[in-house]
């Protein structure tokens, strides 16, 4: 039988590694809030609300290895360093963004849909 939809293992496997980077709760509001411009640590902390020091360290290494954000350091004391995404970044906005409006227009209809489906296996 010829599978109605030929795919390689190793495409899946490489679809689904950037889409657990990009589709990440945290990897999205970061890459939001830097797509008005570059922030420091701490400014960008304060943008995204609620991430704890450790996870946005944590998504901002990540989002640096995947190429989407840099960081530049400034010889200044203490030290500054700005984080700032890339061209592919930017990119990344573009899908990110209209995920992000699909979600605020349609987030009436799912708690509508789980509700339903919640009353009906009480």
């Amino acid at each position: 039988m010829i599978p109605r939809h030929p795919h390689r293992t190793e495409d899946c496997r490489a679809v689904s590694e950037i889409l657990q980077r990009v589709g990440d709760k945290w990897t999205v509001l970061v890459v939001g809030k830097l797509g008005d411009g570059p922030l420091r640590f701490n400014e960008l902390r304060a943008a995204v609300g609620g991430i704890s020091q450790k996870m946005l360290t944590t998504t901002l290494r990540g989002l640096e290895r995947d190429g989407f954000v840099t960081r530049t350091v400034f010889p200044t004391i203490p030290p500054r360093v700005d984080y700032e995404l890339t061209e592919l970044g930017h990119e990344l906005l573009v899908p990110v963004g209209a995920l992000g409006e699909w979600a605020r227009i349609n987030t009436v209809r799912v708690q509508a849909a789980r509700v339903k489906f919640d009353d009906m296996h009480v």
